[in-house]
């Protein structure tokens, strides 16, 4: 089992209302489209990955004001579209996030991809982790008896794919969680702006993918907005998307800078599960003693019952934590 993952960057102007998000929709369906077809010559394309923020950005400074102008329900007319294009051409895609409303929890707004193959909507993963004291929109994890899986991973027959969005990859736990849930492959949906980008001295971006692809055994297919400053101000955001394989190695990555780009590398299947399958040295997932760290047996940062919530409030409660770690 062999094909092409593209990582696939996006320059949109930030949305101030939700009826601006179907001609994202558009362009990045053409940009699939242009996509399978301009690398058949070389294999085929059947995963695609967009970035965070694609179709709406957490710009409002309350959660309540996101959800008035700018969340939607998942399905969606837009995820039905993504469907149409999967099925028609045979891909899995990964959606650029949405900030999504869902009735079962109230005016909680989440920032929400989904992998969407010819099948259908597969997974919804919500960010566990928002970028604090920033973002306002809710984790699952604040929400009591959150009824669904939080780190869910698809079974397709492109592999196991589970994904998590830009800030979740700073916290190896999530990306572990994913791999122990079975995924193959992890897919970073991103808008990780600068300093923190591809390039040195505090290119996060890349080391982190290259890290959770040793630590996890897992091929990354990491897609980062690229952003010109004047469309998500006061951020530059320095695309940089890539593949890495489940050594570290980048097999593709875009030129650090603004503008829509794609790259894509190989993905080898039948390589990764023989690696798994055969190696007992470096493999990290097995070694994973897990009684040696009592830090995850107490709470530090603990749910935020009562979403919506604001940037204050996000601050107090990192003041706590700060002392709760610590301590």
């Amino acid at each position: 089992m062999r094909y092409l993952a593209a990582a696939c960057q996006t320059d949109f102007p930030a949305p101030t209302d939700r009826n601006e998000i179907g001609d994202r929709v558009r362009r990045m369906i053409a940009i699939v489209e242009q996509t399978v077809a301009g690398y058949a010559p070389f294999g085929d394309v059947r995963l695609l990955a967009f970035p965070e923020f694609a179709h709406a950005v957490p710009t409002l400074p309350t959660a309540d004001q996101l959800w008035e102008r700018l969340a939607l329900p998942i399905p969606n007319e837009h995820t039905d579209a993504y469907h149409r294009v999967a099925k028609k051409l045979g891909v899995y895609l990964q959606t650029g996030t949405f900030l999504e409303r869902d009735d079962r929890f109230g005016k909680a707004v989440f920032n929400t991809t989904c992998l969407i193959g010819p099948e259908g909507i597969l997974t919804r993963y919500r960010k566990v982790n928002p970028w604090i004291p920033w973002e306002v929109h809710a984790s699952p994890h604040d929400l009591p008896g959150y009824p669904d899986e939080l780190f869910p991973v698809a079974k397709t027959p492109i592999g196991n794919l589970g994904c998590a969005i830009c800030y979740d990859w700073l916290f190896p736990e999530t990306l572990r969680q994913l791999a122990a849930n079975g995924a193959e492959i992890l897919v970073r949906v991103s808008a990780y702006m600068d300093p923190w980008g591809a390039t040195a001295p505090m290119d996060w971006w890349t080391v982190i993918n290259r890290a959770r692809a040793i630590e996890n055994v897992a091929y990354v297919v990491a897609s980062n907005q690229a952003a010109r400053m004047s469309n998500y101000p006061p951020f530059s955001w320095p695309g940089g998307s890539m593949v890495v394989d489940y050594d570290g190695r980048i097999l593709a990555q875009a030129d650090p800078g603004p503008g829509e780009k794609v790259v894509v590398a190989p993905i080898d299947l039948d390589a990764l599960r023989a690696e798994r399958s055969r190696r007992s040295g470096h493999h990290m997932p097995s070694h994973l003693r897990t009684e040696a760290y009592p830090v995850y047996l107490r709470s530090v940062y603990p749910p935020v019952v009562g979403a919506p919530h604001t940037v204050a409030d996000n601050e107090a409660r990192i003041a706590e934590a700060k002392r709760t770690f610590g301590g």
